[in-house]
């Protein structure tokens, strides 16, 4: 579990403090004592330190500069940082609970400070059989100012525990989290937040015909779902709705295209889009955000079995498009495919898919940011590339260029699922496009989704990338109509 964040209106003596300035002579003589000063003064302006630990024994408190950028993007994501630093100093101190404090009561930084110190502090133990040894001891942060009101401290909390949600999903392994399981959780989801789930089974899934979901579902003795989330509030600001749709793979072994050792070991990641989407609804809906979002999530295996697909297949698609299989390989692209088609009976104002979806992505940018690309979607893409940056999951813009097109043409079918060497992640894309008619947009986060090592507040394995992503351009989107 995550701290919770509370508001508070004072310090006492006894509580740890964490104290937030730009410079030493900001500081309140009233929280520290001359020696206090003196050493933080000398920690700063000599040794150039920026965070500052006092142990006074019964209690600590630390202090904590940001020097600040012209960037209010950069300055956020820096005190998130930090946040995340303090994170590790409660873990090693066992500290219950911590204060939070601006010198000059700066909202976005408290909060920022806050949002960095909470998902730091997040752990998945679930299979340790020593959890309660393990476990960060810390409960609570208050937040002592004047100007944050309630509302931003409730929706903070709401998106952390989304984040961790989505974490925890792309932790869980396959012994758990089969299609049929994510789809429970996924309506659970839906029951705690107040927004709509329907699960369609298999038999549903064959009577509408989605091919490309039961093509790559054969090799499996698993059976596929596709999980239908809605959020309509009562007063929505937006006619038409948003819709999210998310790969769902729960495993990828690549099927008959069997995939090495190496790569195969976190592809229990590869439903990283489907939990991203998932839990960004849960948030929205949970926060009582007024904009019609609509989240749509194929989900099954990707196994090799005496009857699964295999290179030469032609599938039928949910739309009537006939596919040639090149790489059982690139299997989520046909499970969104069917989910993009699908999408068009809600008549969507703009479709945002999120997926895993190929290597060439993550080998293009890394972990540093997600892959996009857009059709129709100029206004939307600028919005949320914008939303990207203030939550520091940013998004690369890949040309979409109709030559691009051109290279998932099939000789013997409409369309292969395979455009060649080059461009990888944006034929993928043009694949994804194909089953559009409406504006749209493709995020490709096989890069930042799975972390082999802890990057600040961005844990080890799941990142949740995504969640936050989605919650502030709906955010935005909602504040925009």
């Amino acid at each position: 579990m995550l701290p919770i964040i509370k508001k508070s209106t004072r310090i006492t003596d006894c509580e740890n403090l964490i104290m937030l300035a730009s410079a030493p002579d900001q500081l309140d003589s009233d929280f520290f004592s001359i020696d206090e000063f003196d050493y933080i003064t000398r920690q700063f302006s000599k040794e150039k330190k920026d965070f500052i630990i006092l142990n006074r024994y019964t209690h600590m408190a630390f202090v904590v500069f940001l020097r600040d950028s012209t960037e209010k993007s950069k300055n956020l994501e820096k005190w998130r940082r930090y946040g995340d630093q303090l994170a590790s100093q409660a873990k090693e101190n066992k500290l219950l609970k911590l204060v939070i404090s601006h010198v000059n009561d700066d909202t976005p930084a408290i909060l920022a400070f806050a949002e960095g110190l909470a998902l730091g502090s997040y752990q998945f133990l679930k299979y340790k059989s020593d959890k309660e040894d393990k476990a960060i001891k810390l409960k609570e942060l208050a937040l002592r100012s004047k100007s944050i009101d309630q509302l931003a401290i409730d929706r903070l909390n709401i998106l952390l525990i989304a984040v961790s949600k989505c974490r925890d999903l792309v932790n869980e392994p396959l012994s758990y989290l089969t299609a049929e399981k994510l789809a429970g959780e996924i309506d659970e989801m839906g029951k705690l937040s107040g927004a709509k789930v329907e699960i369609l089974t298999k038999l549903k899934i064959e009577s509408l015909k989605m091919g490309g979901l039961l093509a790559v579902n054969k090799g499996s003795l698993e059976e596929p779902t596709f999980s239908i989330m809605e959020w309509k509030p009562e007063h929505p600001v937006n006619n038409k709705p948003l819709v999210f749709v998310g790969k769902g793979v729960v495993f990828d072994t690549g099927g008959i295209n069997l995939k090495s050792y190496e790569s195969m070991l976190t592809m229990k990641n590869d439903m990283a889009g489907a939990a991203a989407v998932a839990c960004a609804l849960f948030a929205i809906a949970s926060a009582k955000i007024p904009v019609h979002v609509v989240a749509l999530i194929p989900a099954t295996e990707n196994r090799p079995d005496g009857n699964a697909y295999v290179p030469g297949d032609v599938i039928r698609m949910f739309d009537g498009t006939n596919v040639e299989v090149l790489n059982t390989d690139a299997e989520g692209r046909l499970i969104l495919a069917d989910a993009l088609s699908y999408a068009k009976k809600f008549d969507p104002a703009l479709v945002i898919d999120m997926a895993t979806l190929t290597g060439a992505a993550s080998a293009a940018i890394g972990k540093q940011g997600t892959v996009g690309m857009h059709k129709d979607a100029d206004g939307f893409i600028k919005g949320l590339c914008e939303a990207g940056e203030n939550v520091h999951e940013r998004v690369a813009v890949f040309p979409f260029w109709d030559e691009y097109g051109e290279m998932i043409k099939s000789e013997i079918a409409d369309i292969k699922n395979l455009g060649g060497k080059d461009s990888g992640a944006i034929t993928a894309g043009k694949f994804l496009a194909h089953f559009t008619d409406y504006p749209f947009i493709h995020l490709d986060i096989a890069g930042p989704a799975y972390l082999e090592s802890k990057d600040s507040y961005r844990s080890q394995g799941g990142s949740g990338v995504g969640v936050r992503l989605l919650f502030e351009f709906v955010r935005q989107y909602a504040n925009f109509l």
